[in-house]
C-alpha cells in the first residue's frame, strides 16, 4: 500500500488496481493551487466544505470514483467503509464531520477528518476501535492543539500517525511532543501489513 500527501487534508491511497482519495481539495477551495488532480476508484470527502470535498480532483477519464460523504456503512468493490458522525465547526460555522474506517488487506485505516479533539467521546472511540493507521489532524487549533492531537492519538493507540493539516509550527510542536523531534518528512509511504507487527504509535509525516 501507498500512501501520498497534497496537503491540508488530501491524500491518495494505492494498492494494486485501487485508488481512494481523502478529502480531496476543491477547485472552489482558496487552497486549490495545492490540489492534484487523478483518477480514484472510490472518494471520500468527511466535511461539506470546499478544501474537503473537491470529487472533479478525483476523476480523470474513465476513472470516475464512488463518492462517499456521509456516515453509514458502504461495501463497493469487496472493500467495507464505516463513517462515524460527529459534529465540527470551521471558521466558526457549524458543520457535519464525518470519520471513516475500513481495511486493505489487513490493514485497518482511520480518518478522522475535521473532528473536534473533545468530540471524540468514548462512543466514537469504541466505534472506531484501535486502527493500524491514524490520520489525525494537527495544525487547525479550532479543532484542537497539536498537543490534544497527540494526546487523542494515544488514546486511540494505533501503530502508525500520520498528521495532516499542519503548518511549520504546529508539526514542531506534535513532534516535541511525541519525542519524535528527530523525524523527517518522506514523500510517500510504503507499507504491508508485515511491517506493523513491531510499530507502537510511530509518527510518518508525509511532505506535500
Amino acid at each position: 500500500m501507498i500512501i501520498t500527501y497534497f496537503g491540508k487534508q488530501f491524500f491518495k491511497i494505492q494498492k494494486g488496481e485501487l485508488t481512494i482519495a481523502l478529502n480531496p481539495i476543491s477547485k472552489k477551495s482558496k487552497l486549490k493551487e495545492r490540489s492534484s488532480h487523478f483518477g480514484s476508484n472510490i472518494a471520500l470527502s468527511t466535511t461539506n466544505h470546499p478544501d474537503y470535498n473537491g470529487f472533479e480532483n478525483a476523476s480523470y477519464g474513465e476513472t470516475v470514483p464512488f463518492e462517499i460523504s456521509s456516515p453509514g456503512d458502504y461495501e463497493i468493490g469487496g472493500l467495507f467503509i464505516h463513517g462515524t458522525m460527529t459534529p465540527t465547526n470551521l471558521n466558526n460555522k457549524k458543520y457535519i464531520n464525518t470519520v471513516y474506517s475500513f481495511s486493505i488487506e489487513n490493514i485497518s485505516i482511520c480518518f478522522l477528518g475535521t473532528i473536534i479533539g473533545d468530540k471524540a467521546t468514548s462512543g466514537i472511540l469504541e466505534d472506531i476501535d484501535t486502527p493500524d493507521i491514524l490520520f489525525i489532524p494537527i495544525g487547525n487549533e479550532e479543532l484542537m492543539t497539536p498537543v490534544e492531537a497527540y494526546n487523542l492519538a494515544v488514546k486511540i493507540g494505533p501503530k502508525v500517525i500520520i498528521p495532516m493539516d499542519y503548518d511549520d509550527k504546529s508539526l514542531k510542536t506534535f513532534l516535541k511532543e511525541s519525542g519524535g523531534e528527530s523525524i523527517k518528512p518522506v514523500d510517500k509511504l510504503t507499507i504491508k501489513a508485515k511491517d506493523l507487527s513491531d510499530k507502537e504509535g510511530q509518527v510518518v509525516v508525509l511532505s506535500e
